[in-house]
């Protein structure tokens, strides 16, 4: 006999013993015989990251050095800081390099009463330190840019136009970062598992959106397919995606949402059961598209659901309620279920 471990039930509400936690619920499902059919990966995980891996891409790098800040944008942090280091510290001993070079033709560093180049530099670790001060324009005071070489001037100019537009780069990609749509996405998540219960009606599948931000968006579009993978009798595998009609498309997250998709004729998962679902190879693919009301920027966040994280016969628990003239959502409730 089937045996089902309840968790995390809500000690606030009567009847908590019948909530269940998708986030911890397990529930043993009959063991399939063995088979030949191929249990195939995730398409998508379910933070809505690709499960997808490129190999021998044409050009891969060139593509990359083309479209450098993009490439720059999408890097990690540790990445474009040991970047932004590099580029002061690099930039700055090259330029270290030319002054030095330009001191030592001058006859500056033998002889301090020649007519100078560079005042006060006749190290190379003079030179280092006069690099910096023009890189980052310190103006220390001590050492600094005579008008006896026309060389020097020119390094110089190039040194602070080139820092100019380090610094242009480094504010434009951090700003760009810091603004990824990737971590406002993140602020608006779906429920863990999806139920198939009664729903106006009809049988449906039914998975709950909500946006864990105070600021909510403008305009939000939600979408659901149906993902298949099929082998040829040639041994290829091919994806296969069909659309999931769904009650409504158009969606403001004042509060948490339902999606629902109608298990009725004409659906690509009308013709499943109880016994059956944990037979299913299949994937439910869901993405929201929506603006973002404090930047004005399109979003779009994703999930999916294997047949494993559909529960039969299950609803989601009501987390929404009217009180003292506001509408109140709790969301401790949001990953919630509990047995028709």
């Amino acid at each position: 006999m089937n045996t089902m471990v309840l968790t995390c039930a809500v000690d606030m509400y009567p009847g908590k013993d019948l909530f269940i936690s998708t986030q911890k619920t397990h529930k043993p499902r009959p063991t399939k015989p063995p088979t030949n059919k191929t249990q195939w990966q995730r398409y998508i995980h379910k933070n809505g990251r690709f499960n997808t891996a490129f190999q021998q891409i044409p050009g891969q790098w060139g593509h990359f050095v083309v479209d450098i800040y993009t490439t720059l944008v999408e890097s990690r942090w540790r990445v474009i800081l040991l970047l932004f280091a590099l580029s002061y510290v690099l930039t700055s001993f090259l330029f270290c390099l030319i002054y030095w070079l330009i001191a030592y033709e001058n006859g500056d560093l033998g002889n301090p009463e020649n007519t100078l180049c560079v005042s006060n530099v006749y190290t190379f670790t003079g030179a280092f330190l006069y690099a910096m001060e023009t890189q980052f324009t310190v103006g220390y005071g001590f050492r600094s840019m005579n008008e006896n070489c026309v060389v020097a001037v020119v390094v110089v100019s190039i040194q602070d136009l080139l820092s100019c537009l380090i610094d242009c780069l480094i504010i434009s990609i951090t700003i760009a970062k810091m603004a990824n749509a990737r971590k406002r996405a993140w602020t608006v998540g779906f429920s863990k598992n999806a139920v198939i219960s009664v729903w106006d009606g009809g049988l449906c599948l039914l998975l709950r959106i909500g946006d864990f931000r105070r600021n909510h968006i403008l305009e939000g579009s939600v979408r659901a397919q149906l993902v298949r993978y099929t082998k040829s009798p040639t041994g290829e595998v091919h994806l296969s995606w069909q659309n999931l009609g769904l009650q409504s498309t158009s969606i403001t997250l004042a509060v948490p949402a339902m999606v629902v998709h109608r298990l009725q004729p004409g659906s690509p998962l009308y013709s499943l059961s109880p016994d059956c679902l944990g037979q299913e190879d299949f994937e439910v693919v869901v993405t929201f598209t929506y603006i973002d009301d404090s930047k004005g920027v399109l979003r779009q966040t994703r999930t999916s659901y294997r047949p494993q994280e559909i529960q039969w016969g299950h609803r989601f628990v009501d987390m929404v309620r009217f009180e003292n003239g506001h509408h109140h959502a709790d969301y401790s409730l949001f990953h919630y279920t509990t047995l028709e």
